[in-house]
């Protein structure tokens, strides 16, 4: 199973105020275990909401708002993408994490689906483009 586990936005990190030293070596210590596991894929952090956008979709029409936007506890800040055989495995990865944030964090996880979560909707030419894509997007890494 896959996860994205994202790390929930503060004021500091909304505000652009960048990781100690302390935390990033911490980050990477731990970031270094999840690789050694098999668990991690890929990890980023994000820039400020401020820096951001968001497309509104209403029937055919767009519109677009720029960042910053107000609920910061509602923002991601940064994530990372795991494979693990639960959610257990992954809240237990979690409850290992270096607190990301200088004072109370939240860390959201959530499983990715897969293939096989769509069912017959997912006919085999939808599997075969997907394959396909897939294919592309990790020969351009």
């Amino acid at each position: 199973m896959k996860f994205m586990v994202m790390v929930k936005a503060d004021h500091n990190s909304e505000a652009g105020v960048m990781p100690s030293q302390e935390l990033l070596a911490a980050m990477g210590q731990f970031n270094e275990e999840l690789v050694k596991a098999g668990v991690m894929l890929a990890g980023e952090g994000l820039h400020p909401s401020s820096k951001g956008a968001r497309v509104r979709f209403s029937g055919t029409g767009r519109s677009v708002i720029d960042g910053p936007f107000a609920e910061t506890k509602e923002l991601v800040a940064g994530f990372w993408i795991w494979r693990c055989a639960s959610l257990q495995e992954a809240i237990e990865w979690v409850k290992r994490c270096p607190n990301p944030m200088l004072g109370d964090s939240e860390i959201e996880i959530r499983q990715v689906f897969e293939a096989d979560d769509f069912g017959e909707a997912f006919t085999p030419e939808l599997r075969e483009q997907e394959e396909r894509l897939r294919a592309q997007v990790a020969g351009q890494g």
